[in-house]
């Protein structure tokens, strides 16, 4: 082995993965090569450094906390009551966003209550399989749908062109984090806005937030429909009619002259074990935003460990 590269490596280490990373780069030649990637390197990754790297070099696009003069920070202060309708109004917009919860059961009904509303829109986390993340993140691409609501797996690593806004839903849980999922738009010289909407008792926490980040942001009261949130996001008001997929294109299976086919089963429309809708995608089910969703939705209950702030249920 001549050369290990560790990619996310602040996020390896935060995560808890230090033992099976020096695992790993125990079996490295101590010539070889060591390569560590980032947007933040600190935290335990010193111990990597220290341990496994002699004399290293470091290289910077930009400083670890950073204010990307292409990209615009806004503080949406908004009551509980209308968090809802504003997301709605938000993820209509015109152009691609990416809207980030705490959550994979946050992503999932969010992005199933806005498909109620009338949005393209898709969900994305780590609890769904790769080629469906492959799959979706196409249709991001492709323009098939307009809105992704992500989870922090998709923060790291993943570039779409033409992002030009990203939502924080839900804030997140330091200021790393806030600048990986700020960094989905304004990339390679291109404008772009991050926007966080806070409750009021949040408000406190997003400054301090927003000021570990080295962020300065503008701050705004709004409410649904208003200008200003027009003005500042590109809201407009959702169709409010379900949102129908269209069929996707028939891709020619490599190699071979006819469209895909089956499986054991086939007997679905795309076939066998391909024509299955993994969990966590099925449209239509509970509440939209207007009716209320029994599974929670916006209100956020507390299924799945998911812990919410009583004065700030959405």
């Amino acid at each position: 082995m001549e050369v290990s590269v560790l990619d996310e490596a602040d996020q390896m280490c935060d995560m808890g993965f230090m033992p099976q990373v020096s695992e790993l780069l125990d079996q490295v030649h101590p010539d070889g090569q060591t390569l560590l990637f980032s947007a933040t390197l600190d935290g335990d990754v010193d111990r990597l450094v220290r341990k496994y790297m002699n004399n290293p070099r470091t290289h910077s696009v930009d400083p670890p906390v950073s204010q990307v003069t292409t990209m615009e920070h806004h503080l949406l202060k908004v009551l509980p009551r209308d968090k809802n309708r504003i997301v709605a109004q938000i993820a209509a917009r015109e152009g691609r966003t990416i809207l980030f919860v705490r959550s994979k059961y946050r992503a999932d009904t969010i992005s199933e209550q806005l498909v109620q509303a009338g949005v393209p829109c898709a969900s994305l986390h780590g609890g769904k399989t790769q080629s469906v993340r492959t799959r979706t993140l196409a249709k991001f691409r492709e323009g098939r749908i307009q809105a992704l609501v992500a989870t922090d797996v998709a923060a790291r690593g993943i570039h779409v062109d033409g992002i030009d806004l990203v939502v924080n839903i839900d804030l997140p849980t330091g200021h790393k984090d806030y600048l990986h999922r700020g960094g989905r738009t304004a990339r390679a010289g291109s404008s772009g806005a991050v926007v966080s909407l806070v409750a009021p008792n949040q408000r406190r926490m997003a400054r301090r937030l927003l000021s570990d980040a080295g962020v300065e942001a503008k701050q705004h009261l709004v409410n649904p429909g208003d200008e200003l949130l027009t003005e500042v996001t590109g809201a407009k008001e959702p169709s409010w009619e379900p949102w129908i997929e269209p069929p996707e294109p028939e891709r020619l299976r490599r190699g071979r002259g006819g469209p895909r086919r089956g499986g054991y089963r086939g007997g679905g429309p795309r076939g066998g074990y391909r024509g299955d809708r993994p969990r966590g995608e099925r449209r239509g089910e509970g509440g939209g935003f207007r009716d209320g969703d029994r599974r929670g939705g916006f209100r956020g209950d507390n299924r799945r460990g998911d812990r919410y702030d009583a004065a700030s249920r959405y």
